[in-house]
């Protein structure tokens, strides 16, 4: 097997899908250092624990995943302007779709890995959303990403990539437990000496597993991963877009934010966030 093959671990029944991105040598032989396709998670196995796939084909523990990003995106695009169901709009007035207009949370994702980047922002374009993304490898973004947030001046800032607990911890409360979790807690406090306001700033950090308690306390709106678990890729783009597409007028509650979200609140948390979208009257004419 060689580096970019696609394979699933026996051991694990197969569930999940990995592309290898590395082999080292050891005193035992060869070990593959493998990173989820869908799920933000890295691991390492010997080779007679992979077996090769096809690329594109997934695990069984994916199907089920994939299957509810397909229902996430249609239940996002039928309710958003939907006539019965006002999720996001909450105008005082009888407005027909015709006479508004609407400018959703201008988000900023800062990824540390391109190729699930790549991957949100192929969503990002299905929801209408306005994004920006760029890829910092985890340990620079506490230097680079306020100066990006000063730049681009966002609405809702996501900040992710890779993270893990490191094998055989106990202390889930630790810091120096997880592959990342610093950086994303140092990059959360500078953007809240920045920007203090909850409200002005939405901030998602964390990744698989990550310390979600050292990142909320850090000054981050929502994180991962309550539960420890792994989150798929795409739940920041799922509840930054609800944020992104809830009236300015309305407090989004927890479970409201989470509900088009794949791992829901076993791989994200948070707290009461108020939404982004501006509505505007009359639409022009010419536009």
């Amino acid at each position: 097997m060689n580096i970019g093959d696609t394979v699933v671990r026996k051991s694990y029944g197969k569930d999940i899908t990995f592309k290898i991105i590395d082999v080292k040598d050891t005193e035992n032989g060869p070990v593959y250092t493998l990173k989820g396709i869908n799920l933000r998670v890295i691991a390492d196995a010997p080779p007679e624990d992979l077996e090769e796939v096809v690329p594109n084909s997934f695990g069984e523990k994916e199907k089920i995943l994939n299957r509810k990003v397909n229902t996430s995106i249609n239940n996002i695009l039928i309710n958003r302007f939907s006539t019965n169901k006002r999720y996001y709009r909450s105008s005082k007035v009888n407005l027909t779709k015709e006479m508004v207009f609407g400018r959703p949370g201008k988000i900023l994702h800062v990824d540390g890995d391109a190729e699930y980047l790549d991957v949100c922002l192929k969503v990002y374009k299905k929801l209408g959303l306005d994004v920006v993304g760029k890829v910092i490898e985890e340990k620079n973004q506490p230097r680079e990403v306020p100066d990006l947030v000063k730049q681009i001046k966002p609405d809702i800032v996501i900040i992710t990539g890779h993270d893990a607990i490191t094998k055989g911890a106990e202390d889930y409360l630790n810091i120096n437990n997880y592959r990342n979790s610093r950086y994303f807690v140092e990059t959360v406090s500078e953007l809240r000496n920045y920007e203090p306001s909850y409200d002005d700033l939405v901030i998602f950090a964390g990744a698989c597993q990550s310390n979600y308690e050292a990142i909320l306390d850090a000054g981050a709106n929502f994180a991962s991963s309550p539960s420890r678990i792994l989150i798929h890729c795409l739940d920041p783009v799922f509840l930054c877009e609800r944020i992104a597409y809830t009236s300015i007028e309305k407090v989004l509650s927890i479970q409201d934010a989470l509900e088009n979200t794949i791992t829901g609140s076993k791989g994200i948390g948070g707290l009461q966030t108020r939404g982004k979208y501006r509505e505007g009257f009359p639409k022009s004419s010419y536009a």
